[in-house]
């Protein structure tokens, strides 16, 4: 079992149980009232960037399972000023029961876990997005619960949350398939990964510069910003994604039964049109809602994986 989230290739291992476990919560009102295995436990989350779904999600997902979220805004807190990261991380073990982060770097959640002796969930960073993923999948299993039908297409950049989809599909042996304009393709130690991970699981990776190559035949069509956070200096980016738009044309190309999915925030009228977001087959806001649900599963995973188990075995998980 995995002391830290910091990719979602870290609970490889578990990530089919995890998932099924959040859906079967989320469709069980009546245990979702009485089940509260973070009672008396106290979770805190480190902000160095502003969030809507991040900071709620884990706000309202920690207390539902009956801990105190405590949120640490980037100016709340000496990390990276007076105190190191890893100075911090040993003072709040002493505090807390485990820790999320959503930071810039990714050096600085594995400092973080390095150092903490209570699990560190990686919220966000340049390189990973593993709750994202978890989400993602999640979402997926809803419309297709053996993943037998299943083929995703990301059309956009290469980046931290391509990183945790690519490896979650390879986990779970779904085909993925990820158009990247020249210049912009994810990491190729992360491509690696994946395609080990997929080597055991039968899922087949593929790499393109052309959108309709990935999205042909396709049953997920998945687009993020171009622009990321924190990049809003880097509007040169735009040129490079010119044809790499979600729109209705672009979905000829897909399976008749296509869903849309975005992590959001989504800049509506760039990386998709807003024919495409408010479609009936647009299912971002499932997939928003789901962050909870799958970040509730991975609290109880690694804070309390004994009331985690008890309840996956009686799922017969």
């Amino acid at each position: 079992m995995a002391e830290h989230l910091l990719a979602i290739d870290d609970v490889a291992e578990d990530l089919d149980r995890i998932l099924r476990w959040a859906i079967a919560f989320k469709q069980d009102t009546e245990l979702a009232d009485e089940f509260k295995p973070l009672d008396g436990l106290s979770i805190g989350s480190i902000y160095e960037k502003p969030s809507t779904r991040t900071r709620v999600s884990f706000e309202t997902g920690i207390h539902r399972l009956g801990g105190q979220p405590l949120t640490l805004l980037k100016g709340d807190i000496q990390l990276g000023k007076s105190e190191t990261v890893g100075d911090t991380a040993q003072v709040l073990s002493r505090y807390l029961h485990a820790l999320t982060y959503r930071c810039f770097a990714h050096s600085d959640v594995e400092e973080l876990a390095k150092h903490s002796t209570v699990p560190v969930i990686n919220a966000l960073s340049d390189r990973h997005h593993p709750c994202q993923a978890a989400a993602d999948l999640m979402t997926i299993m809803e419309k297709d619960p053996k993943l037998e039908n299943t083929r995703v297409a990301w059309v956009g950049d290469g980046n931290n949350v391509l990183h945790d989809l690519m490896l979650a599909c390879a986990i779970l042996g779904v085909d993925c398939t990820w158009a990247i304009p020249e210049g912009y393709e994810p990491d190729e130690e992360v491509v690696n990964r994946a395609e080990e991970l997929a080597s055991k699981s039968g899922a087949v990776l593929k790499q393109t510069n052309v959108p309709e190559e990935a999205v042909k035949d396709a049953t997920i069509i998945y687009a993020d910003v171009f622009v990321s956070m924190g990049e809003e200096d880097q509007k040169d980016k735009f040129a490079a994604f010119d044809g790499f738009q979600i729109n209705m044309e672009l979905l000829e190309h897909a399976d008749d039964d296509w869903s849309f999915m975005h992590c959001l925030p989504a800049h509506r009228g760039e990386e998709v049109t807003d024919e495409v977001m408010d479609h009936a087959q647009s299912i971002v806001f499932d997939q928003a809602e789901n962050r909870m649900w799958a970040q509730m599963s991975l609290l109880t995973y690694l804070c309390d994986i004994g009331a985690w188990e008890t309840w996956a075995e009686f799922l017969d998980l």
